[in-house]
C-alpha cells in the first residue's frame, strides 16, 4: 500500500532538502531507475522494452492518426531503420530536424532554441549515449517538471510507417536524439497525442527550470529591444507564436508566415542601413521550411543597403525555415514573446544586480483552503498566504521593476491533453503598520478594508500567470487563488526579487474571528466519582480496552442517548492508542480521567463554536474548534485530538443526529 497523502509530502519535503529532485539528482519518473535497468539488461543480454510506455497504439493515442494509418504502424529499433544509427552526429543543431506529422511545433521550437545552449542542452540530453558501447535499446532524458527535475528512460522502439518516422525526422537518416527526446517527452505527456498544441514557454520552462518571462507584443515595453539583446547574449531559451487564424488549421498567409505557428527566436542583430540602425531579429520555422517574404527576408533587396560583413554573417538564401524580420514587423505580426533563462540576469543591463529566486508549493482544497477570488469577500482570505518583506532601499527610478512572480498550477492528470486548467491569480497587498504585529492568517476583515497594490491583470486557464513589478521596501502579503471558490488543485509560487527579500508561508499560528473560551474548572471530587464509574467497567487489574471503553462512554457519558450512533469501536481505539502512556493496549484510571476530561472539553467547544444552532459544524466553524482546541492544547495534542477525536465528537454531540 503507498503512503496516505500527508506521508507522501513530509517524504517528498525531506526528500527535496537532500538534494533529491535537483538536476544533479533527479526525482526517478514512474520510479524507473535508469541505472538499474541498464544493469539488468546488460546482465541478462536483453534490449530493454518500456512497459510504463509500451511501444504500442496507446502510447501514440487517440485521433492523432487514421485507424488505417494506425494499423500500419510499426515500431523500430534504430537499427531497423538506418544502417548506422547515431545519437548525435557532428554536434547538434536546429537545422538536424523537421517536424512530423504531430502539430508540436511548440515543442520542436523549443528544441531548436535548446541547441543554441550547450549547457543546458546537456542538462536535458545526456551526451554519453551511444548505440555502441554497452547498448541496450535503454535511453533516458531530463526534464524539469514543476518544481523538480525528473529522469526519464525510455526504449529506443519508435513508431514508423513503410520503415520511415511517422513524427519528427532528422534530415540525417543516422542521427536518433531529436526522435528519442520527443518521446520521452511524450512520454511525460501521456502519450504522443497528448503533445498536440501547446506554447513554446511550456517546454522552455521544462528544459530550463528557471525564470520565465512572458512579453505581450502588442505592448511591447520601452526595453524591449535591449532585454532581447540580454537574453541573446545569456544562457536564454527564446519562443513566440502567430496569432491563430479563423481555423485551428496552420494557414500559411502570403506573407510566408504560418498562422496559430510557434516559431524560434535564433537571434538578435543591429545594423546600419541607409544611414540608420536597424534592429533585426531572426526566427526559424520548426517545419524546416517555409520563411517570411517581407523586409529583411532572404530575397529582400534591404541586404544590399547594408555592409558587405554584415551581409555574409547574416544573409542566407536556403530554404531552411530561418529568416530575418525587423523588431518593428516581428512586434506587429507575433503575439507574444517567451524568454525562458536559468537566471534572471538578462532582465536587466547591470551586471551587479542579484536576482533571488524562492518556490513555495502549495494546495488549494475545497471547503478549506479554495477561498476564490477578491469577490468572494467572505472566502477569500482562506486562500493560501505568503508573507514577504523587502529590504534595502528604494531607488525612485522611473519603469524600474524588482519583482517577478510566477504562479504555476500543477496537473491532476496523467495525459497532458486531459488536464483542465483552473482561472488562476494572485494579488498583493501592502502590511501597514497597524497589522505588523498579525501572526498568522490574515482575516477577512484586513482584505474588506484595502486594495492589493498589484495583481494579475486577468485570471487565466493557463498553466503559468506572470506579472513583473516594483515594490518599494516594506512587508507584503502574496494571495494566490483561483478565480471560483472551492476549485482544488496544487501550485508552484515561484518569487524572483531583486532587493533582499524574506518570504514564508502565512498560514500557521491562525489567528481567525475570536472564538469565546472554554471554562477550566478542576475537581478532585468529580475525578474520583470518575474513576468510581470506570471501576464498574475495568477488569480485575483496573484496566479497561477499547470494547470496555465504547461501553463505558455510551452508556456513562452518553448515557444511552446514541442518535448519532455513539462512540464507535474505530474511535475508542484511536483513543485507547493516543492516551495509553503506560504503553498497555488498555487504559488505567489515570488515564481515563485524563481522557474524560478532554472529550468534556472537546463537547464544551462543539457547542460553544456551533453559532449556527444547527447541532452540525460548517467548515468556517469547524475550522474554528480547531483554533480553540489549539489554544487550550500543546502541539502534540493539537495534532493528536484535533485531527482524530475532535471530528468524532463534533458527530457524537451534535443535536440532532447530524453529519456534515
Amino acid at each position: 500500500m503507498p503512503p496516505p497523502g500527508v506521508c507522501l509530502n513530509i517524504m517528498g519535503a525531506r526528500n527535496k532538502q537532500d538534494g533529491y529532485g535537483s538536476i544533479n539528482n533527479p526525482e526517478k519518473f514512474l520510479s524507473q531507475d535508469f541505472q538499474q535497468m541498464k544493469q539488468y539488461c546488460l546482465i541478462k543480454g536483453v534490449r530493454y522494452i518500456d512497459d510504463m510506455f509500451p511501444p504500442d497504439n496507446s502510447s501514440i493515442g487517440q485521433g492523432l492518426l487514421s485507424p488505417s494509418d494506425l494499423s500500419r504502424v510499426v515500431w523500430l529499433r534504430p537499427a531497423k531503420i538506418a544502417s548506422n544509427p547515431s545519437f548525435i552526429l557532428d554536434g547538434f543543431s536546429r537545422f538536424d530536424f523537421g517536424q512530423g506529422v504531430l502539430g508540436n511545433c511548440w515543442f520542436l521550437a523549443s528544441i531548436g532554441a535548446l541547441t543554441f545552449q550547450n549547457d543546458i542542452f546537456g542538462q536535458v540530453v545526456p551526451l554519453d549515449q551511444t548505440f555502441d558501447e554497452d547498448y541496450c535499446g535503454l535511453f533516458h532524458f531530463r526534464f524539469w517538471r514543476f518544481g523538480r527535475w525528473v529522469d526519464v528512460i525510455i526504449d529506443d522502439k519508435l513508431p514508423t510507417i513503410n520503415g520511415r518516422l511517422i513524427f519528427v525526422k532528422s534530415k540525417d537518416l543516422n542521427e536518433f536524439w531529436p526522435a528519442l527526446l520527443e518521446k520521452a517527452y511524450a512520454k511525460v505527456c501521456g502519450s504522443y497525442t497528448d503533445m498536440t498544441a501547446g506554447t513554446p514557454a511550456e517546454a522552455m520552462m521544462d528544459f530550463t527550470g528557471g525564470v520565465h518571462m512572458c512579453i505581450d507584443l502588442s505592448k511591447p515595453p520601452a526595453n524591449l529591444w535591449g532585454l532581447m539583446c540580454r537574453a541573446g547574449q545569456s544562457s536564454t531559451l527564446m519562443g513566440c507564436g502567430t496569432p491563430q487564424g479563423e481555423t485551428s488549421a496552420n494557414t500559411v498567409l502570403q506573407n510566408g508566415l504560418v498562422q496559430g505557428h510557434a516559431y524560434t527566436v535564433t537571434g538578435v542583430k543591429q545594423v546600419m542601413s541607409q544611414g540608420k540602425f536597424a534592429n533585426l531579429v531572426r526566427l526559424w520555422n520548426p517545419w524546416g521550411q517555409g520563411e517570411w517574404c517581407g523586409d529583411w527576408s532572404d530575397q529582400s533587396s534591404l541586404w544590399q543597403t547594408v555592409s558587405p560583413q554584415d551581409r555574409e554573417k547574416c544573409l542566407s538564401v536556403a530554404d531552411d525555415g530561418e529568416f530575418w524580420m525587423a523588431l518593428e514587423d516581428f512586434c506587429r505580426f507575433y503575439t507574444d514573446l517567451d524568454i525562458c533563462g536559468l537566471s534572471p540576469d538578462f532582465i536587466e543591463g547591470n551586471s551587479s544586480s542579484h536576482w533571488k529566486t524562492s518556490m513555495h508549493e502549495g494546495r488549494w482544497v475545497a471547503g478549506t483552503t479554495a477561498g476564490g477570488c477578491m469577490n468572494n469577500r467572505e472566502s477569500f482570505w482562506t486562500n493560501p498566504q505568503y508573507r514577504v518583506k523587502i529590504c534595502g532601499e528604494y531607488s525612485g527610478k522611473e519603469g524600474e521593476k524588482n519583482m517577478l512572480v510566477s504562479l504555476m498550477q500543477k496537473p491532476d492528470k496523467r495525459n497532458r491533453r486531459l488536464v483542465q486548467n483552473l482561472h488562476i491569480g494572485f494579488s498583493v497587498f501592502e502590511i501597514t503598520e497597524q497589522y505588523m504585529a498579525q501572526r498568522g492568517k490574515f482575516p477577512a476583515s484586513f482584505f474588506s478594508s484595502r486594495a492589493p497594490v498589484v495583481q494579475t491583470k486577468t485570471y487565466m486557464n493557463a498553466r503559468e500567470v506572470i506579472e513583473f513589478f516594483l515594490l518599494k521596501p516594506g512587508e507584503y502579503l502574496i494571495v494566490p487563488s483561483t478565480f471560483n471558490r472551492n476549485e482544488t488543485a496544487s501550485f508552484l509560487l515561484t518569487i524572483i526579487s531583486k532587493a533582499e527579500t524574506r518570504c514564508y508561508e502565512n498560514s500557521g499560528d491562525h489567528n481567525h474571528e475570536p472564538v469565546g473560551k472554554v471554562k477550566q474548572i478542576k475537581n478532585a471530587q468529580q475525578d474520583e466519582n470518575k474513576k468510581k464509574i470506570f471501576r464498574q467497567y475495568s477488569d480485575k487489574y483496573e484496566e479497561v480496552d477499547a470494547e470496555q471503553l465504547q461501553q463505558l462512554l455510551n452508556e456513562s457519558i452518553l448515557k444511552g442517548d446514541l442518535k448519532s450512533g455513539g462512540f464507535t469501536i474505530d474511535a475508542c481505539r484511536s483513543m485507547v492508542a493516543l492516551m495509553d502512556t503506560s504503553i498497555t493496549g488498555k487504559l488505567n484510571s489515570e488515564e481515563f480521567v485524563r481522557l474524560w476530561n478532554k472529550v468534556i472539553k472537546y463537547k464544551d467547544i462543539f457547542f460553544l463554536t456551533d453559532v449556527s444552532k444547527t447541532g452540525t459544524l460548517s467548515l468556517s466553524e469547524l475550522r474554528n474548534a480547531f483554533i480553540a482546541s489549539a489554544r487550550r492544547s500543546p502541539a502534540w495534542d493539537l495534532s493528536a485530538w484535533s485531527l482524530h477525536v475532535l471530528p468524532v465528537h463534533a458527530y457524537v454531540f451534535s443535536r440532532d443526529g447530524g453529519q456534515r
